[in-house]
């Protein structure tokens, strides 16, 4: 895992986008296509915005899955990760196909192995991620479930969690925030050839102290990148500032 530290979230971005670019311009020529994990999330707006900017990205060739979504949320509501990817990303770059978690479903179990089964017939070149403030991976609330095979699983939202996304401006209230979601599971995000992990904001900085410098634990979800080979994880100076600078 690599640690790379920039001035502000715009910097940040624009190199994260800029390797992200990048290693998809490298996998499709290749291999002629690239299978991609899309985060949400305040911590991914630069990134993104960067990254559907980027030249020479034959998106036609990417197929996209969705990192994440709450448990009983319709697509048009302002906090739904469907909308967000959507207007933020599938339709500005077009490409071949986007598996969205359709968390309205009426059976959140089923959802998740449809989406699943998916999953498991793509391999995933690159996938993007952030580490929540409570030390999250995607919906993974501590304590993770670091053992499960199965490659999304319908999990509960833990306090932490939902007042950050109460912070972020996403709901009027925290009884607003819904309780459950659908979430991609760590085994899955770590079967990634390759992990860019944006994390700005002071707000995230325990978070990310914990995360890389602490030991690998399911009570520090995000610990678990430690233990990719191709992980980068991309902070500015104020999500950086607990880590030793040495």
């Amino acid at each position: 895992m690599q640690t790379r530290v920039f001035p502000d979230k715009a910097s940040l971005g624009e190199a994260a986008a800029a390797e992200a670019a990048s290693a998809l311009r490298d996998t499709i020529a290749r291999q002629g296509r690239a299978c991609v994990v899309a985060a949400t999330g305040a911590s991914q707006f630069e990134f993104l915005e960067e990254l559907v900017r980027a030249p020479d990205v034959d998106w036609r060739r990417t197929v996209f899955f969705h990192l994440d979504e709450y448990v009983g949320l319709p697509a048009s509501h302002p906090a739904s990760f469907r909308r967000y990817l959507k207007e933020r990303l599938a339709d500005r770059i077009r490409p071949r196909a986007f598996h969205f978690i359709e968390g309205d479903r009426p059976d959140p179990e089923a959802e998740a192995r449809r989406v699943g089964e998916l999953i498991r017939g793509c391999e995933v070149d690159l996938a993007f991620v952030g580490i929540g403030e409570n030390g999250h991976l995607a919906f993974n609330d501590p304590p993770a479930d670091f053992a499960t095979e199965e490659p999304y699983i319908v999990v509960r939202l833990d306090e932490a969690c939902r007042r950050q996304q109460l912070g972020e401006g996403w709901f009027p209230s925290l009884e607003d925030v819904p309780r459950r979601a659908i979430s991609m599971s760590i085994r899955q995000i770590m079967k990634a050839r390759r992990i860019l992990c944006v994390v700005p904001d002071a707000r995230k900085a325990t978070a990310v102290r914990d995360t890389l410098t602490r030991e690998v634990s399911p009570w520090r979800p995000a610990s678990a990148l430690q233990r990719h080979p191709a992980a980068t994880v991309y902070l500015d100076v104020d999500s950086a500032a607990l880590l030793d600078p040495s």
